[in-house]
């Protein structure tokens, strides 16, 4: 099949490459390796190289000297005195395969009705975040560790910069278990005191826990160790929009809804609850923005629809100050 870089983008055709590698470096080398420096690749320690100035780079940093004699911009690097250890971090509960469209189909990793459209979970889209970041943080030479989680922490593994250990993350991602429960706040603690090295901690995850404390007090121990903490709320355009139930039924047929962690359910017709769930998602939305903007943690929502290298390059440029 040939397809063009851009094309695999599309979450729904990148998850077609099945595996997680290979879809990291589509990512990665293909659209945003402009972006592929650290933004904490330092500037004052010792002379390492040149490399072409970037939008976005600060121009403090432009060699004039080297642009004088080649009419070209270029930026002087320093080497880092320590490099930047980023930890991983992945809720694995049930609600995390919640697929990105038409909840009623029975498989949400088949094709879509005929339509040729292949829909992804949650997770599986979570999964090539994470494996876009990991395949990024190597690249630059920074170390990188790994855990997953839902009540119980299920996997560890400590930051290391080496080949071989993001081969592991790779591996450990497509062996992933997902549990029904969900109480979170305890592996993040148990995460925080593991964590002996400041770092960048990034966690990714549907935030559906019934202790909205407990989440926020992880995170909230995690920045309090010194840890740079990032969060991206990964969810699924239906859940922000509560839409497209009704896709083949009349706008009265009664629809049954299911707990994907508790099993609880209920027969309504969409209608019947749009607006109280619509106000009862705003609000888990608003405590978690307020809460974790308080505490200094780096809030962002994504949907599943958002292509993998959007959604990293526009945080990338983020943090290198472009925006």
């Amino acid at each position: 099949m040939s397809i063009d870089g851009r094309t695999f983008l599309d979450p729904a055709i990148l998850a077609r490459i099945g595996n997680l590698e290979l879809i990291a470096k589509f990512v990665v080398e293909g659209f945003i390796s402009g972006l592929h420096k650290s933004p904490y690749h330092g500037f004052s320690v010792e002379f390492s190289q040149y490399r072409q100035y970037m939008p976005g780079d600060d121009t403090k940093h432009i060699d004039w000297k080297a642009y004088a004699r080649t009419d070209r911009y270029y930026i002087k690097q320093f080497e880092e005195e320590t490099n930047l250890n980023c930890y991983l971090l992945l809720d694995t509960s049930e609600s995390m395969l919640h697929p990105m469209d038409d909840a009623q189909a029975d498989d949400p990793t088949t094709e879509d009705g005929g339509t040729g459209k292949l829909r992804l979970t949650k997770l599986q889209y979570s999964s090539f975040l994470i494996a876009s970041l990991a395949y990024f943080m190597a690249r630059q030479r920074d170390a990188i560790g790994f855990a997953y989680f839902d009540e119980a922490l299920h996997q560890y593994l400590p930051a290391r910069s080496s080949s071989s250990h993001l081969h592991s993350i790779l591996l450990t991602l497509e062996t992933l278990q997902t549990a029904k429960s969900t109480r979170m706040g305890t592996p993040l603690h148990q995460i925080a005191e593991r964590l002996t090295k400041r770092g960048l901690v990034l966690f990714v995850s549907d935030l559906y826990d019934e202790n909205h404390e407990e989440v926020i007090g992880g995170l909230e121990h995690l920045r309090y160790e010194g840890h740079e903490v990032i969060v991206f709320h990964v969810l699924a355009q239906q859940e922000l929009e509560f839409v497209n139930f009704e896709a083949g039924r009349s706008a009265e047929a009664l629809i049954r809804f299911i707990d994907s962690e508790s099993d609880a359910e209920i027969i309504t017709t969409p209608q019947a609850i749009q607006e109280s769930y619509l106000n009862n998602f705003n609000e888990f939305l608003d405590t978690y923005r307020l809460a974790l903007r308080r505490a200094d943690i780096d809030y962002n929502v994504i949907t599943t629809a958002t292509p993998i290298d959007f959604a990293l390059a526009s945080y990338l440029a983020k943090r290198q100050g472009v925006f």
